[in-house]
């Protein structure tokens, strides 16, 4: 990894605080992974540490990220215009691993866990795999919906009911009787772990990406822990860095029960 410039081509609010940028990035479209995520730093000398945002797309040259106004970092990025400079590390992390071309995968994303699904989901279509893409929103803005079409079958579940299935995706893929075989899921951690725990009862694997308030990006401050079954060589304990070694896990690894998860 290195710090590199990139160049805003677009930015656009697509959804209520929630925006869409394009960067010209080379080096990091070369390199990213469905899964990855690159992190972006402020201008402002008072607020050093970057901002973590998972790829939702890469085109050529090109990098696309989704996300929403969270603080003062992701402001300053919803602010940017054609031809700013920003600067960027990436891309950052363990993706979702390589699926055979013969599994039917099941894609979940949930609220601002959607757009990496969004890579993945095309990755997933170019390798063969045959997908069930079940999107989770809390009311009928459907940000990205449509950029699913023709990857899978859609299905979705909004909190209110307004569109779709009334209920969460958990419930969605239990009505629908959806197959759980494979599972790749990015969305909070109450959606990830009632998908795990169905997802492993129904004798699945489910591959699950943990959205984390990171501080580094890098794995050196150890500010987005998450808890393990089993104990780190290096460190002894039942941890593991959610920015280096994910941010996506097999969810047979970690332990939901313990520490802050």
């Amino acid at each position: 990894m290195e710090y590199k410039k990139a160049h805003v081509v677009s930015v656009n609010e697509i959804a209520p605080s929630i925006y869409d940028m394009l960067l010209k990035a080379p080096t990091i479209s070369a390199q990213a992974k469905p899964g990855q995520f690159i992190c972006l730093y402020s201008n402002d000398s008072a607020h050093l540490l970057p901002r973590p945002i998972s790829i939702c797309e890469v085109f050529g040259e090109h990098v696309r990220l989704v996300f929403r106004i969270a603080g003062y970092g992701t402001r300053e990025l919803s602010a940017k215009k054609t031809g700013d400079e920003v600067t960027v590390l990436g891309p950052i992390g363990n993706g979702y691993p390589e699926i055979p071309k013969d599994k039917t995968v099941t894609v979940v994303g949930g609220g601002i866990g959607i757009p990496p699904m969004l890579y993945l989901a095309r990755k997933l279509y170019e390798n063969g795999n045959e997908l069930n893409i079940v999107l989770g929103y809390r009311d009928a803005g459907l940000f990205l919906k449509d950029a699913f079409a023709g990857y899978g079958k859609i299905f979705v579940a909004t909190d209110d009911g307004s569109v779709g299935f009334h209920g969460n995706v958990v419930g969605l893929i239990e009505a629908e009787k959806l197959p759980v075989e494979t599972v790749c899921a990015c969305g909070p951690m109450p959606m990830l772990k009632g998908l795990s725990a169905y997802t492993e009862a129904n004798g699945g694997t489910a591959f699950i990406s943990l959205e984390e308030r990171m501080a580094c990006g890098i794995g050196a401050c150890l500010g987005c822990i998450t808890k393990t079954k089993e104990t780190d060589g290096h460190s002894h304990v039942r941890n593991a860095r959610i920015c280096t070694e994910g941010p996506v896990f097999d969810s047979k690894v970690l332990d939901f029960t313990g520490g802050k998860r």
